[in-house]
């Protein structure tokens, strides 16, 4: 009986320890979540610190990113290719941006197929994430906007919503 109160406590304090891996160490906001560039220039590099390697060097201010670690003033982050490393906190924003990931993608007035198109965008584009229904997401860029299908962004949870 004594060890299936242990296994019973241990798997309990597991559990605990899983749930405290889901919130950062030094913000305490969720892990992974998404952010953007801040700057116009940014180094990922190996390791926390600045005397680690540069791996990468991302040039597009507002550019999505995901933070999926941190370590002091460092956010570990990844891009849409799941490529990254770790950056300064100063080269990040929590403005939330997304990254259209098809070839050519429709912004509907509406959260649905059968709206009117309000406007087009190209794979490649970074748009300004607005809100998020269950299949959809509200962006802006260029002068345009409407909601676009989660399946055509990167830069959003598909079970996320907010407005």
């Amino acid at each position: 009986m004594r060890h299936l109160l242990w296994a019973v406590a241990l798997s309990v304090g597991l559990s605990g320890l899983a749930q405290a891996q889901d919130v950062g160490p030094v913000t305490n906001l969720p892990l992974p979540r998404f952010v953007s560039m801040k700057a116009s220039e940014g180094f990922a590099r190996r390791g926390p610190g600045r005397t680690h390697k540069i791996d990468w060097v991302y040039k597009h201010r507002n550019q999505p990113l995901e933070i999926t670690a941190e370590f002091g003033h460092w956010r570990r982050v990844r891009d849409q290719d799941g490529f990254g490393g770790w950056m300064h906190y100063s080269l990040l924003s929590g403005v939330r941006t997304v990254l259209v990931t098809t070839d050519f993608a429709s912004l509907h007035r509406a959260p649905d197929a059968e709206t009117m198109v309000t406007a087009n965008a190209e794979m490649g584009a970074v748009a300004r994430l607005l809100a998020c229904v269950p299949a959809w997401c509200e962006i802006s860029a260029g002068g345009g906007a409407g909601w676009i299908k989660k399946s055509d962004i990167w830069g959003v949870n598909d079970d996320e919503v907010f407005e």
